[in-house]
């Protein structure tokens, strides 16, 4: 199995599901079955597919920093590693919507965060958390002047 003609097609459902995130006040349900559950189900069974296929076969392992990179030299386990990637951030990024939803946090403060975690996943998750986090704090106390 090639792996360059799945690499496209895994980035157009992630890419999809980003697009269902930034749109979800228009269909919160739509939104949370689509980027929440179906596509990120899809990715997982062509990841699970790709290291069923293929593990046996990697070099590397996950002990040391340089087995890793040993890994990630086999094409097939570097799309695996990448549709790994894929399907966890569009889960965090569904999570971040959701959420967003539930508590009120404005879609506007959201978008960022969905950006960020298209982007560099742990920094969108962590910037969406210093917003719900500032939004808890209690309002500070206003005295009047004498």
């Amino acid at each position: 199995m090639l792996p360059d003609p799945l690499f496209p097609i895994a980035n157009f459902l992630a890419m999809a599901g980003w697009l269902v995130l930034a749109l979800s006040p228009l269909s919160p349900r739509w939104s949370d079955r689509v980027a929440g559950v179906a596509i990120p189900l899809i990715l997982s069974v062509g990841y699970t597919a790709l290291i069923l296929a293929f593990w046996s076969r990697a070099p590397g392992g996950f002990d040391s920093l340089a087995n890793v990179m040993a890994l990630f030299t086999m094409p097939q386990i570097a799309l695996a590693g990448w549709v790994h990637y894929l399907a966890f951030d569009l889960l965090i990024g569904a999570w971040i919507a959701r959420t967003a939803r539930a508590e009120r946090v404005p879609h506007l403060l959201v978008l960022p965060c969905l950006a960020l975690t298209f982007l560099f996943g742990p920094v969108g998750y962590l910037t969406f958390t210093l917003i719900r986090a500032s939004r808890s704090l209690p309002a500070p106390l206003v005295t009047e002047p004498r």
